[in-house]
């Protein structure tokens, strides 16, 4: 199976005993006054037919005031286990929001020891524009064993940040959009300082998709890294505002053969809260 796959692959493998299929969307609390969107409430009027909802903010570490942090090993797989993912599976996940929240599934499966994950081309809005069947109400699952495991080389937290910022063992590149990297505009979150880390490089998670929400090819992806200063036969860690869209970053790097790249975690909301960190700001 390959990393990414499309909506006639994924029509023509439905039903076959090992594949699965994950909804991952995600959206981020809308302002005040404004109703905002509810991923479970859309994945249970609408999704692709035998997909679960997997929600990220619920399998996330509950001790952690910053948002979406890594849950532990044992909680991510009691969740897998109980939506029917086990060891053996290919999985194959998509979303339906802005922030291309697939990708952070993505990440987290091949980060706690999934071997077959796959992002579906385009997502649910492309499935949809096809015409193809979809499903209402909440799945009936069997559950099924996943290994409790944990590569942590996947990850970075802000004291290996701190050192790479004097050994800069690696290149850092931020998904935020440019305004954001920039300085320009304020952070929604409270407390933290408008900016980036000293050195980083940017590649808004955006500019990774076609206009229709499927990725761009590999020679273009190429030119993205190329373009923002990045050599992709160096070291990379990702970033981004929550860890979110930095995935979008670590996916389209694994599509043009640079797997494994690590992200921080706590991204902007860790960093520029920490009065103690250093930030920039201009592009």
């Amino acid at each position: 199976m390959n990393l990414l796959v499309s909506t006639d692959w994924l029509a023509a493998e439905m039903g076959k005993s090992d594949l699965r299929i994950i909804d991952a969307t995600l959206f981020l609390p809308a302002p005040a006054g404004s109703p905002g969107r509810n991923a479970r409430a859309e994945f249970e009027a609408a999704h692709i037919p035998g997909a679960v909802f997997f929600d990220i903010e619920e399998v996330s570490d509950a001790s952690n005031p910053l948002p979406f942090m890594l849950p532990p090993a044992e909680k991510f797989a009691s969740r897998c286990q109980a939506l029917g993912l086990g060891d053996g599976s290919r999985i194959v996940v998509y979303d339906n929001s802005p922030l291309k929240s697939a990708a952070r599934l993505w990440w987290m499966l091949n980060l706690f020891g999934a071997h077959e994950v796959a992002i579906l081309d385009g997502g649910f809005a492309k499935w949809q524009a096809e015409g193809r069947p979809v499903e209402s109400g909440k799945p009936i699952v069997r559950h099924r064993h996943f290994t409790v495991w944990a590569d942590k080389a996947l990850v970075r937290d802000m004291a290996q940040m701190t050192d790479n910022l004097r050994g800069k063992a690696e290149q850092v590149v931020d998904a935020r959009s440019a305004a954001r990297f920039a300085g320009a505009e304020p952070e929604a979150r409270p407390g933290v300082r408008p900016g980036h880390m000293p050195g980083a490089k940017n590649i808004p998670y955006t500019a990774f998709y076609n206009e229709d929400g499927t990725f761009k090819s590999p020679d273009a992806i190429k030119a993205l890294f190329e373009d923002a200063g990045i050599d992709l036969a160096k070291p990379l860690v990702a970033t981004c505002g929550s860890g979110i869209t930095a995935a979008v970053l670590a996916f389209g790097a694994a599509l043009v053969g640079k797997a494994n790249v690590p992200i921080y975690d706590g991204s902007w909301s860790e960093w520029g809260a920490n009065p103690h960190n250093p930030v920039v700001t201009g592009a």
